[in-house]
């Protein structure tokens, strides 16, 4: 991997081949940065404007800790893990959301995401099977959003609204997260995510820069450089509290633990900190894949991570060429990045 890169090159291309033939191809912009905001290295566009989605969760559940809520309600490391969560909407998952509301004191139906089925399969048909419907604690963001909710009781606000854009728990969120990425955010590149909470666009290298911040602590408060330590711990930790069983994102934290903090986000958007290199990692699938998002992040995090051990090497080999099988369980093929558009 080449450091010092000023000049953009080509977005990294993934190739899926079947049967030995190049049947789909993704375009994944991506950014490698150091917490000052240098670029160690760029592919497509660095300053492509994104919506981050689910990916900047931690620096969301910031306000978590800083506002003093967690300590208030007592709240655990697997909580806060939640707090940072897309989850699977496991019976795990769901009733680590139902402990945070009951010790805010409050119900399921405070929280403002929305329901869905469980991501999944087997938690989504267990709850069919019993006839039942999900409703917002399966939701993947139930975990955030009880976290937003515990930041408005503590400071006693009303907890009704606390999604919208101009109520003091959101304006908070925003502010924090224009710091740790060095942005200016506002109603112009803002939209709303799919939880119904704001999503503002910012440049992959900001959003690079700030995860390479909340693996460093650089350029932040000594309180937040250490909310920032027990998040990533509590992740660490509770590796299937972050996503789910057989997730990327899951299986990374429980191989790497706090080696890698990593996180994605919906339409192909996936960011990373590597603490010990002080760099920072944000990717973009040009098509919304997450699928080659997740297949280029193993290739570069193989790349960088200093001396993976040879269980991380196993796993991020694996997650770099995932296997293609079909309904009989047959391997037909594999996803891959291309050796030219890394180099």
């Amino acid at each position: 991997m080449p450091t010092d890169q000023s000049s953009p090159r080509p977005p990294i291309t993934v190739v899926v081949v079947r049967s030995k033939h190049a049947e789909s191809t993704h375009a994944i912009h991506a950014v490698i940065a150091r917490d000052d905001g240098s670029l160690v290295a760029s592919h497509g566009d660095p300053q492509r404007q994104t919506f981050p989605r689910s990916a900047v969760k931690s620096i969301q559940a910031l306000a978590l800790l800083e506002s003093g809520a967690a300590d208030r309600f007592g709240f655990t490391p697997a909580e806060l893990a939640l707090a940072c969560s897309s989850h699977a909407g496991t019976p795990l998952h769901v009733e680590t959301a139902r402990s945070m509301l009951d010790k805010a004191g409050l119900e399921p139906e405070a929280l403002e995401c929305g329901a869905h089925w469980p991501l999944e399969e087997a938690s989504a048909r267990a709850l069919a099977g019993l006839g039942a419907e999900p409703c917002q604690l399966h939701n993947n963001c139930s975990g955030k959003h009880a976290g937003f909710l515990a930041v408005a009781r503590h400071l006693g606000l009303d907890t009704k609204g606390y999604v919208a854009p101009d109520r003091p728990v959101q304006k908070r969120v925003t502010a924090t997260l224009a710091e740790v990425c060095g942005v200016r955010l506002s109603a112009v590149n803002r939209g709303t995510d799919g939880c119904s909470i704001p999503t503002y666009k910012i440049p992959l290298a900001s959003l690079a820069t700030g995860f390479a911040r909340i693996g460093t602590g650089a350029s932040l408060s000594a309180a937040r450089q250490s909310a920032f330590e027990r998040l990533r711990r509590a992740v660490a930790d509770n590796p299937l509290l972050i996503a789910g069983p057989g997730r990327f994102d899951s299986r990374v934290a429980a191989t790497c633990g706090p080696r890698v903090f990593l996180k994605s986000g919906a339409e192909g958007v996936l960011c990373a900190a590597i603490p010990e290199a002080g760099l920072g990692i944000a990717l973009k699938a040009e098509d919304g894949g997450l699928r080659a998002s997740e297949v280029a992040m193993a290739e570069l995090l193989l790349k960088l991570l200093p001396a993976p051990t040879p269980e991380e090497r196993a796993l991020l080999d694996e997650l770099r060429l995932p296997h293609l099988k079909n309904w009989a369980g047959t391997n037909v093929g594999h996803l891959g990045v291309t050796v030219a558009s890394i180099r």
